[in-house]
């Protein structure tokens, strides 16, 4: 990633229209696509771990290389720290960017976060903290759908529960997040990250280096997930 990013350009001014009506839709309806048998043997190998541990777990979804994962990891050293990433070539680069000391807490998992998520509140799963770094804003107006808050996936989301905090390089998709969370009596706070900040992701280096400013939204879920009714009426 050694060329720069352009600049997140969008049709969308502001938070979308139809923000509060596609979020509440699916806080009221589960999600029910099946969940993929390799992504279900890929938690079932994460849950033996998660069943035998005592200590704070942290999610880094969506973890890329996995070089965030490892500074969580550095950062929390009495925490079960899990990356999580679809894709095999991004995970298979991790040793180039791997920066914690040897014996830390952390494991990397190949799923997709769509079954992942689901089999972790089924599985009761309570986290500690979940990041959420870069990059999915889908910033066309008709893409709503394919950000995380927008989508089916995301009760489970909030299910999870935690401190959430999530990156990203447009502001407006940090915004529509807080704003579905309010819809569930939850509040955030998103503030700047700062140019001298030190980036923990190959996308928020490139970031940096293009100028571009940085945007840094913080949560915290409640523990027992009971404001919405999607997951209890599976």
């Amino acid at each position: 990633m050694n060329q720069e990013s352009r600049a997140v350009t969008t049709n969308q001014h502001g938070n979308h229209d139809d923000l509060v009506a596609v979020v509440m839709r699916h806080l009221r309806s589960p999600f029910r696509k099946p969940i993929q048998e390799h992504n279900r043997e890929a938690f079932a190998q994460v849950q033996k771990l998660v069943a035998d541990w005592r200590g704070p777990i942290i999610l880094d979804s969506c973890c890329g290389v996995g070089e965030s994962t490892a500074y969580i990891a550095e950062q929390n050293p009495n925490a079960l720290v899990i990356g999580v990433d679809k894709s095999a070539h991004r995970l298979g680069r991790h040793a180039h960017y791997q920066n914690a000391e040897a014996g830390q807490r952390y494991i990397l998992v190949r799923a997709d976060l769509h079954d992942f998520w689901r089999l972790a509140v089924e599985a009761h799963w309570q986290l500690d903290q979940h990041y959420i770094l870069y990059p999915n804003p889908w910033p066309k107006a008709a893409h709503l759908g394919r950000r995380w808050h927008g989508s089916p996936v995301w009760p489970y989301v909030l299910g999870l529960g935690g401190r959430l905090v999530m990156r990203s390089n447009w502001v407006t998709y940090l915004t529509e997040v807080a704003s579905s969370l309010a819809l569930v009596n939850c509040s955030a706070s998103i503030s700047p990250l700062l140019a001298r900040h030190e980036p923990i992701t190959p996308f928020e280096r490139k970031y940096q280096r293009s100028g571009q400013q940085l945007w840094e939204l913080h949560a915290q879920l409640p523990e027992d997930g009971r404001y919405f009714s999607a997951i209890e009426a599976e």
